[in-house]
C-alpha cells in the first residue's frame, strides 16, 4: 500500500483542538485525516497553489461533515505564502510536494515562521519512484536531504514514522 493519510496522522500526537496546516494539500486526503484528528474545535488550514483542488476539497469536506477545514490559496515558495500569522499554528504537514518544489528552503522557513513555540513539523515524501508512480528518480528529495533541510532551518528531528511503501516520514520540532 502507498502512503495512508489516516495511518500517517495516527502516528503524530495531535491534541484535540490543535491548529494544523497542510502544505500543498492537493486532493485533501491528509487535510481530512487531520480534521478528524483535531476534532470539531481544532482547525485545519489547507494551503495549495491550485484553486480548483481547494474548491474540490472544500466541497468534499463539507459533504463529509468536516467543517473545521479552511482553504487558503497560497504559494509556499514565497515569504508569507500561507498568509497566516507568525507563531499561530501547532503543527505543519509537508506531504508529497518537496519533489516538485524549486525553493525547498522557503517552504521549511514558512513552516518555522507560522509554528508556535516548539511546534511540530511532519515531512512525508516519496523515497523512490515505483513503476511509473511518483516523481521521476532525479526529482526525488531524499529523507537525508529533508532532515538536513529541517535542521538547517531551525528544526530538531524527533522520530521517523512509517509513511507507507515508497515514502518516508519524519517528525521534527521547532527549536
Amino acid at each position: 500500500m502507498f502512503s495512508d493519510p489516516q495511518k500517517n496522522i495516527s502516528q503524530i500526537s495531535l491534541p484535540l483542538g490543535a491548529s494544523v496546516v497542510d502544505f500543498g494539500s492537493g486532493s485533501g486526503h491528509h487535510a481530512k485525516a487531520l480534521a478528524r484528528a483535531v476534532g470539531e474545535k481544532g482547525r485545519v488550514y489547507a494551503v495549495d497553489v491550485q484553486k480548483d483542488l481547494l474548491v474540490k476539497l472544500k466541497n468534499e469536506a463539507r459533504a463529509e461533515g468536516l467543517l473545521n477545514i479552511e482553504i487558503i490559496h497560497g504559494d509556499l515558495e514565497k515569504q508569507n505564502g500561507t498568509h497566516l500569522k507568525d507563531q499561530s499554528i501547532d503543527a505543519v504537514l509537508i506531504s508529497n510536494i518537496l519533489f516538485q518544489i524549486q525553493h525547498k528552503a522557503e517552504v521549511f522557513k514558512e513552516a518555522r515562521r507560522i509554528l508556535s513555540g516548539q511546534g511540530t513539523l511532519v515531512v512525508i515524501d516519496w523515497s523512490e519512484s515505483f513503476g511509473g508512480m511518483g516523481p521521476a528518480k532525479e526529482a526525488l528529495f531524499s529523507k537525508a536531504d529533508a532532515e538536513a533541510m529541517a535542521t538547517s532551518t531551525g528544526f530538531q528531528i524527533l522520530k521517523e514514522i512509517d509513511a507507507g511503501s515508497h515514502h518516508y516520514g519524519i517528525v521534527c520540532k521547532k527549536v
